[in-house]
């Protein structure tokens, strides 16, 4: 048994040394470490001790008056900034709220847009509906005449007040005719797009023997001034 206790004693013996070793060789590092760190703060306070004393008292002064007037001047770059926002914000949420009123104006002239083309379709449709064959009263349509949307143009062959053809008008649409006030019934063949083209019909019937050919327009099945027809007044 002592033997076996001798053993163990001098076996702790021989772990213990390098383990005392190695915190010695430790607490040496950080010795040398903690000097070495006072040793470089007091070069740093030693470093600005001597400039302090080197600083003359006037320069002092200029450095910590440059630095207020430094600190004034983004206090007042500051202050204007916030004001400056103060008053743009106002500018911002009325220039936001006029876009929208903008937006909603383009919104509701489109919507109106729209419902003008529409009304103005409908009365044209109504207009041509109502082109209806009458015999008494101003200028008016003799017997069943088509009548032709936007502007056209016919050629006039002839103007009688006891001559009746519209029975020929039926089965013939490019032959259609209307009474005067004076119940003069005037009569017209073709149904032109083109000013040119109406004119060059009016040339062949006037040399087929029709002098008395011209060329007439009509708008929306009603007849109207040339001059207004040709100047685009209509």
């Amino acid at each position: 048994m002592p033997n076996l206790v001798k053993f163990f004693n001098a076996k702790w013996l021989n772990m213990r040394v390098p383990v005392i070793l190695l915190l010695f060789l430790c607490f040496m590092a950080f010795t040398a470490y903690s000097q070495d760190a006072k040793k470089a703060q007091k070069a740093m306070e030693k470093e600005w001790a001597t400039k302090l004393k080197q600083l003359k008292p006037m320069d002092y002064k200029a450095q910590v008056e440059e630095l207020e007037k430094t600190k004034a001047a983004l206090l007042e770059q500051s202050q204007k900034a916030d004001k400056l926002k103060a008053e743009v914000d106002p500018i911002r949420k009325e220039l936001e709220a006029k876009t929208t009123e903008i937006e909603s104006l383009k919104s509701e002239l489109k919507a109106a847009k729209d419902l003008a083309e529409e009304q103005k379709a409908l009365a044209a449709q109504k207009e041509n509906q109502a082109a209806a064959p009458a015999q008494s009263g101003g200028a008016k349509s003799a017997g069943k005449v088509k009548s032709i949307a936007g502007l056209v143009y016919k050629v006039q062959i002839g103007a009688f007040r006891n001559k009746d053809l519209t029975k020929y008008f039926e089965n013939n649409p490019n032959f259609s005719g209307e009474i005067d006030a004076d119940g003069i019934k005037k009569y017209t063949l073709g149904i032109f797009q083109e000013y040119w083209e109406a004119d060059q019909f009016k040339k062949y019937l006037r040399e087929m023997g029709v002098n008395d050919a011209w060329i007439v327009a009509y708008k929306d099945g009603k007849r109207v001034d040339m001059r207004d027809a040709r100047e685009g007044a209509i």
